[in-house]
């Protein structure tokens, strides 16, 4: 069930390539909107980008849109007793789940962060860094396991992620498994790339695609995540949509 079909695989890519692309344009919204003096909050953007969603023929369904202390928590959601408005200075997470509105749809599951300035201060910067590492040397440990014809299980990989943190001192920040499956919804049903929850030992297969997103969390203060979707085609591992690879300057030229 977790292996996907080539028509599934070009279905996931759309969808992945669309919804990297409406995070960047809600980026652009914010920026739109704090050079405007228009008040916004975590609910309006989280609206606006469903409605892009929609727009692009994607199922859209309400997304983490987090700042600052807000996105301390993994699993936060804007609502209405609890909403924070969105201003210069603020750090934003944005973390979405959707699919092409077609039968057997996998899905596309994306993390992306912006701050709002110019320039993105050190301390994220720092922490952005560490977070980064932790995602790319867990894939880049499958990478190697299936190009060298080594099996290797979620919970390996996840072990590659989580040591990058530990060994920069934030293991107690990090509250989470690395990734999970991604199959027709959100969280699938093949290996999840897990040594903490569920300390999966299955070896990841061709075919099967999986989230790959560490973050730390200080609770009161931010959260830094950086989740990427991959797939593996016969030997080779690839992330099926662009890619963030910094904090993104929503203010920036």
């Amino acid at each position: 069930e977790a292996v996907w079909t080539p028509e599934q695989f070009a279905m996931h890519k759309e969808a992945a390539t669309k919804l990297q692309e409406t995070i960047v344009e809600t980026f652009g919204e914010i920026r739109r909107r704090v050079e405007n003096d228009i008040p916004m909050t975590e609910i309006d953007i989280q609206q606006w980008m469903m409605n892009r969603l929609g727009e692009k023929g994607l199922r859209p369904s309400p997304m983490i849109v987090a700042v600052n202390a807000n996105a301390a928590s993994p699993h936060y959601f804007p609502r209405g007793e609890r909403n924070s408005p969105i201003k210069r200075g603020d750090l934003v997470l944005i973390d979405s789940v959707t699919k092409v509105d077609k039968p057997g749809a996998p899905a596309a599951d994306l993390t992306w962060m912006g701050y709002v300035g110019e320039t993105v201060p050190e301390e994220y910067t720092r922490i952005w860094n560490i977070v980064f590492e932790a995602q790319q040397s867990a894939l880049r440990a499958i990478r190697d396991a299936f190009r060298e014809g080594r099996p290797i299980t979620g919970a390996q990989a996840d072990d590659v992620s989580r040591g990058i943190i530990t060994k920069a001192g934030y293991a107690d920040e990090f509250l989470h498994r690395t990734g999970h499956s991604i199959g027709e919804e959100g969280h699938g049903n093949g290996a999840n790339i897990d040594n903490l929850e569920t300390r999966d030992s299955r070896r990841l297969i061709p075919g099967t695609a999986f989230s790959i997103e560490p973050g730390i969390y200080f609770e009161g203060k931010f959260g830094v995540r950086s989740e990427i979707d991959v797939y593996i085609d016969g030997k080779d591992v690839i992330i099926t949509h662009p890619h963030q690879t910094e904090i993104f300057p929503i203010l920036g030229n």
